[in-house]
């Protein structure tokens, strides 16, 4: 197929080339995304649930338009999957895996859009399904997957939209934008970042544009069920997200990394694609029109820095960076020694995938994993959940009135995991002060023993329950983040919980 060049920089809008992207162009970035969703669901029922995913199904149970740190959309997912396979992770992550495979579909798109033939779309295609950030997302669900997907085809929709004139598509991708809002803010983010960059560099004729307003408002419509909870709330989202600023999540990293850390998320063998994307946005006259999504990119790689942000909150570009870079790495494959950079590509590739493929996906045996973990930490929030419930049950059944006892827990992971496999011990729900946990419940007055699991001694634990030991300690069998906790007996709380509950409740 002949590749179709984008804008060049005096195209005006009304001479923007307006033909469809040929039928013949999607197979590639297909194929390429069935292959993978194939492999996801194959391995989605190794290792156990990520911590996250435990706490998606309680939400899911207690269905709300928002929660302290996210919107409502994968908790409902979490229940409707939930409601159809009962404990199945196989059909819990369905969802995450079949939401990867259309980011990977949208990269070949877009990489049609900005210039590219099939071979750049199979390019695109490839280098987005073989990146650890994607491998790792489709293998669990969370929100950070449908965030993913969500910034993937709003950017393909600009694209699309500006390229074809089909100003209709702005709905379509306020549509989309506002799903995403019921999700988590990040696509706010995003919104902002478009605006900014349309600013920067054009094309400005958008900001006149009645149905890039009305596609906006359309977002903000459907946002406002989470905006008025979070209103009646008192803005919890906002603790949360000082928390993370400040270091209070597993995955946050110092604000100096986050530049670094995007050499990452793709695999570094494969960070030379997505950069090469980055600077023909910035510098291609032939993508004029669309270099605003450079700046896009540029701002909001200087916002998250500045406002303390993870770094993958900048991981919804990267299917759009990889596209544009994969009609650069295309033409360079025709160029001096043919066969040879083909040979190499096709190495990185193939390098990208077994690396990426290593550090995302559960391939190795779990007595294997610290290495794993030392590189990506959330490997290890999948293993180890039973053994914390066979524990706490063990101390249950050692206690004296352990049949009236009631679980606390300083996380919502711990009492996700207890929820899940503690009705098969005979163990009562289990309640947390930690995000939307604190909203489900306070323990109820009882004169049995309390179970604490999670605090340490000095702080939280002895300022609020009295008589409190150590009776067991969790054994994870990897060096994760429960491995070691304790688990306490205690009398009970020191104050009445009506009164204690609002200095337990903690956002991060």
């Amino acid at each position: 197929m002949p590749r179709q060049p984008g804008p060049s920089a005096g195209t005006s809008r009304g001479s923007l080339p307006s033909a469809r992207v040929p039928i013949a162009s999607v197979p590639p970035a297909l194929w390429v995304a069935l292959v993978l969703t194939t492999v996801l669901v194959a391995l989605s029922g190794r290792y156990g649930p990520h911590r996250d995913e435990l706490y998606f199904v309680q939400a899911g149970e207690n269905l709300a338009w928002a929660y302290p740190d996210q919107g409502v959309l994968t908790p409902l997912v979490a229940r409707a999957m939930e409601g159809l396979a009962p404990g199945s992770l196989v059909a819990l992550r369905l969802p995450a895996a079949l939401a990867v495979g259309a980011i990977v579909v949208l990269a070949g798109l877009l990489a049609c859009e900005l210039g590219g033939g099939r071979r750049a779309e199979l390019i695109a295609a490839a280098c987005t399904a073989t990146g650890v950030v994607f491998l790792q997302t489709g293998h669990t669900l969370g929100t950070t997957t449908f965030d993913l997907l969500v910034w993937t085809a709003v950017t393909w929709l600009a694209v699309r939209a500006l390229r074809t004139e089909r100003d209709r598509l702005w709905l379509v991708a306020g549509l989309v934008l506002g799903v995403g809002l019921l999700n988590k803010p990040l696509p706010a983010f995003l919104a902002a970042g478009l605006l900014a960059g349309v600013v920067i560099a054009g094309p400005r004729h958008l900001l006149r544009n009645r149905w890039v307003w009305a596609g906006a408002g359309v977002a903000v419509v459907l946002w406002l069920p989470w905006l008025i909870w979070q209103a009646d709330h008192g803005w919890p989202q906002l603790e949360v997200s000082a928390a993370i600023a400040g270091g209070g999540s597993a995955s946050s990293q110092p604000r100096w990394a986050l530049l670094p850390f995007q050499a990452l998320l793709v695999g570094p063998v494969l960070a030379p694609v997505w950069i090469a994307g980055l600077v023909r946005l910035l510098g291609d006259p032939e993508l004029r029109a669309y270099r605003f999504l450079g700046w896009t990119w540029v701002v909001l790689a200087v916002l998250f820095m500045a406002t303390g942000g993870k770094p993958y909150y900048l991981a919804g570009l990267l299917a759009l960076l990889l596209a544009a870079g994969a009609v650069a790495v295309d033409r360079w494959l025709d160029r001096g020694r043919a066969r040879a950079r083909r040979l190499a590509l096709a190495g990185a590739v193939a390098a990208s995938a077994g690396i990426c493929g290593a550090i995302g996906l559960p391939l190795l045996a779990v007595d294997r994993l610290d290495p794993v973990i030392a590189a990506n930490p959330d490997v290890g929030e999948t293993v180890g959940w039973p053994a914390l419930a066979d524990t706490v049950a063990g101390v249950r059944d050692r206690l004296a009135g352990g049949d009236r006892a009631v679980l606390f827990t300083r996380n919502y992971g711990q009492a996700g995991a207890l929820d899940r496999y503690g009705p098969d011990l005979g163990l009562p729900p289990a309640f947390s002060g930690h995000n939307g946990y604190a909203d489900w419940g306070m323990p109820p007055a009882s004169r049995g023993p309390l179970i604490v699991v999670g605090f340490p001694r000095r702080g939280d634990l002895d300022r609020h329950f009295a008589g409190c030991t150590v009776r067991a300690r969790i054994d994870t069998g990897i060096d994760n983040e429960e491995n070691g906790t304790p688990v306490w007996s205690c009398t009970g709380p020191r104050e009445p919980w009506a009164e204690l509950w609002p200095r337990l409740r903690r956002y991060g």
